[in-house]
């Protein structure tokens, strides 16, 4: 989730580097008093600051994915916390990849198996899901796999657990 505080950075660089662009250009003589040559050099004079500014805007971006990256792998990590004993990530990883390519929202072709772990209704419900298994959110859907490998271990898959 994204704050106010997210946009600051950007916001400040725009309210910087706009003014900075603007005194730049100010400061060259108009195109109408002076000849088409004289005027390539005053192009030149704003290369510097634009191409500031775009890598300002390039590393704001970047950190702000970083920042982002960083805040799912939280999140993850906090979610993994509470697994039930005896299920760790990587098995539960291992599962998806194999029964849905890690795909949360996928659906089989008959369309009785859902979401992450594939699970079909009766199965969903019995670890305490509810609604559609491809509509419920990708922790939610790990949580359940979770109780459910703690209940019957890789029996529910056959193939892949």
């Amino acid at each position: 989730m994204l704050t106010k505080r997210t946009y600051f950075i950007p916001v400040l660089v725009l309210a910087v580097a706009f003014p900075a662009v603007a005194f730049a250009a100010g400061s060259a003589p108009a195109t109408s008093q002076i000849g088409v040559a004289d005027a390539v050099p005053a192009a030149g004079g704003l290369q510097r600051p634009v191409t500031r500014f775009r890598h300002t805007i390039h590393v704001t971006l970047h950190r702000m994915e970083a920042a982002r990256r960083a805040h799912a792998r939280r999140q993850r990590r906090q979610l993994y916390a509470t697994l039930p004993v005896g299920v760790t990530i990587s098995t539960l990883e291992t599962i998806a990849a194999c029964e849905s390519g890690g795909d949360p929202t996928a659906v089989s072709s008959d369309g009785s198996y859902r979401g992450k772990y594939q699970f079909d209704y009766g199965t969903w419900e019995s670890v305490g899901g509810s609604g559609d298994p491809a509509a419920a959110s990708e922790s939610e859907q790990d949580y359940r796999a979770a109780l459910l490998y703690s209940q019957s271990g890789s029996s529910p898959w056959p193939v892949c657990g």
